[in-house]
């Protein structure tokens, strides 16, 4: 044994172990998602428990109540009404919806907060797909590309126009950054920010999600347009497209399972990494803490540190609030 090199001495005392962590989290590292919908009151969302679907108040409310512990921005995820459910999708890029009132009421609340929006068709589409639909003779379904994109487009204007500071693609469709950057651009807004879902896999770590918004497929699946789990270098492909199509930061989506590719990402860019704490990476840790075998508060802390130190900037999570509160 070598007796001069013992690192146990670095971790004899809590505040020893302070000054030598090179790990840290802050909760300025944060993105709060929010899901929110068109209804009086607030609705507690029975697949993730202790999340909510918010009412327009109490979305204000809560993202007020986030900033003030300061968590920098918020992304909204909104639940669209079936009625509003169409093949075409056409509520998503309605100047009057649920997303771009809801832009205006935040922005007027907290001029200072960091709107972030997604943009996808499932929230909007009866088929419960990110894209446009087209049904073979088999009956299979294919998902229609570059008509998406121009529907995509029409969504971000519609968000850029009520005030949002970046748009989230997070659909997956070929060439949808480009796009969407030049209809913003085209439009004047050129100092609306775009967060690129550059890898989003076809994970089965989203069902909890879907169950917040409805918006599971109905036929068929995603994987002809989210990333193959097994695959890594596919992400630096779309990594390297979507930095020349004018993406001003780039997301992996899930975090948890996919720390390698977090960690891929961040040697390849000099652009900001994010990464997503998704719904079956949250109701995990809230099932196996409310079962009591683990101890929630520790457990959500040492997760998202693992994110941070695989090399996110920014970490999207349902636990930012109550992480926030507890770093003070």
């Amino acid at each position: 044994m070598n007796l001069f090199q013992r690192p146990r001495r670095n971790r004899k005392s809590a505040a020893l172990r302070a000054m030598v962590r090179e790990t840290e989290l802050r909760p300025s590292d944060f993105v709060y998602p929010l899901f929110f919908h068109d209804g009086t009151e607030d609705e507690a969302i029975e697949s993730m428990p202790g999340c909510q679907r918010w009412a327009l108040e109490g979305l204000v409310r809560e993202a007020g109540e986030a900033h003030a512990l300061g968590i920098p921005a918020v992304i909204l995820f909104p639940a669209i009404a079936k009625d509003r459910k169409t093949p075409g999708a056409e509520e998503s890029y309605n100047p009057e919806g649920l997303v771009p009132r809801a832009v205006r009421a935040l922005k007027a609340a907290q001029p200072s907060l960091v709107v972030i929006t997604d943009v996808a068709l499932d929230p909007y589409n009866s088929d419960g797909q990110d894209g446009l639909v087209a049904r073979k003779e088999d009956g299979s379904i294919r998902i229609l590309n570059d008509e998406t994109v121009e529907i995509l487009c029409r969504q971000a204007l519609s968000h850029a126009e009520a005030g949002a500071d970046m748009v989230g693609p997070s659909d997956m469709m070929d060439g949808r950054v480009a796009a969407i950057r030049s209809a913003l651009d085209a439009a004047s807004f050129e100092e609306t920010s775009i967060l690129s879902y550059t890898a989003k896999y076809a994970s089965a770590y989203y069902g909890p999600f879907r169950g917040a918004l409805d918006s599971a497929p109905k036929d068929g699946d995603k994987k002809t347009y989210q990333m193959d789990p097994g695959n890594i270098q596919e992400a630096i492909r779309e990594l390297l497209l979507d930095e020349e199509e004018g993406a001003d930061m780039v997301m992996v989506k899930p975090a948890g399972p996919y720390l390698d590719v977090i960690s891929a990402l961040r040697e390849a860019t000099t652009l900001p990494v994010a990464a997503y704490q998704v719904s079956g990476e949250y109701l995990m840790i809230k099932s196996a803490s409310a079962g009591g075998w683990l101890d929630e508060e520790a457990v959500v802390c040492e997760s998202l540190t693992g994110i941070k130190r695989a090399g996110a900037d920014v970490i999207l999570t349902y636990f930012a609030k109550e992480v926030a509160q507890r770093l003070g």
